[in-house]
């Protein structure tokens, strides 16, 4: 008989790519992985992995097996989700995925609430852009993702994963305070064709969004600064460096030398959460959920 943690190896394999994206995604070393791999090569008695210049690939077995193997690990959580279910007992471990400024404005509301209504559960978050939460949520080694995307720019969403609406988030020009614009209570995007911008590595789904944005507007390759945090951010902006577009989620106090102008029309971003449709009875899931919607309503993101 296949043992079910060396297929849930050659799983993480094929989904991460490599022996060091499996070795992260279930929190062991590498030769951990390696091990597992080669004593399941034995009790197959074929080839799994083959050479790929630096890297492996899943040879022809490899695939038809690991593509089983994902078959297998779905219904197992079925079958526990289901036990967890007739306990009705909100306990054990719950892994969150959540982007920067989600994590920094819903999550630690959402995970305080579950430390006071569910002791017995134990919570862990990673912070994640949204295309590695996917991948990590269908490996399972994610229990719930929050998520971020853009109506012009939808998310592309697994068919075995399901969704849940949480907030729309107004994003604001950040400016300098000197720029003449400045004073003004409202302003249209193109008004700002002349600015150099301050934006996101192009690593980060806000970077596309933001240059197709600019685009729409007839502003052409002005990003001139990339950072992730928008605190740096800000502070290119008070330098007199450019001009910025900051979510209003997770936005923290106003530092000196930026003012902050709504946009007409509005940019909103579309956050929600996503989980494994085979997790959907989990008394855990379902009580994170709950938190994080709750969590959601009291945003004050006017």
């Amino acid at each position: 008989m296949l043992n079910l943690e060396r297929l849930r190896t050659l799983h993480a394999v094929s989904t991460t790519g490599s022996v060091r994206g499996a070795a992260d995604a279930l929190h062991v070393t590498t030769s951990a992985v390696s091990q597992q791999l080669s004593r399941l090569e034995r009790e197959v008695g074929q080839r799994l992995l083959e050479r790929q210049g630096r890297g492996i690939r899943l040879t022809d077995v490899g695939a038809l097996l690991a593509e089983h193997a994902g078959r297998l690990l779905h219904q197992v959580e079925l079958v526990e989700t289901d036990l967890a279910d007739h306990r009705g007992a909100v306990a054990g471990t719950l892994t969150v995925a959540a982007f920067a400024t989600a994590a920094r404005g819903l999550l630690p509301r959402m995970l305080q609430a579950l430390r006071e209504r569910h002791p017995a559960l134990s919570t862990r978050l990673v912070e994640l852009e949204p295309v590695e939460s996917i991948a990590r949520l269908r490996h399972a080694d994610v229990d719930l993702a929050v998520v971020q995307d853009w109506p012009e720019q939808p998310l592309a969403v697994p068919g075995t994963v399901l969704s849940a609406p949480l907030l729309d988030d107004v994003l604001d020009v950040a400016l300098p305070a000197a720029h003449p614009l400045a004073g003004r209570a409202e302003l249209a995007l193109d008004e700002l064709r002349d600015e150099n911008w301050v934006g996101w590595p192009s690593d980060e789904l806000c970077h596309g969004w933001l240059e197709n944005t600019l685009r729409r507007n007839g502003i052409e390759g002005q990003v001139a600064y990339t950072a992730s945090e928008h605190s740096t951010q800000l502070a290119l902006v008070a330098a007199g460096l450019g001009a910025a577009i900051i979510p209003r989620l997770g936005r923290g106090a106003t530092p000196e030398g930026v003012r902050f102008v709504a946009l007409r029309p509005a940019p909103r971003r579309r956050v929600f959460a996503l989980w494994r449709d085979s997790s959907t009875n989990r008394p855990a899931g379902r009580a994170a959920l709950r938190a994080l919607q709750d969590a959601a309503r009291e945003c004050d993101l006017g």
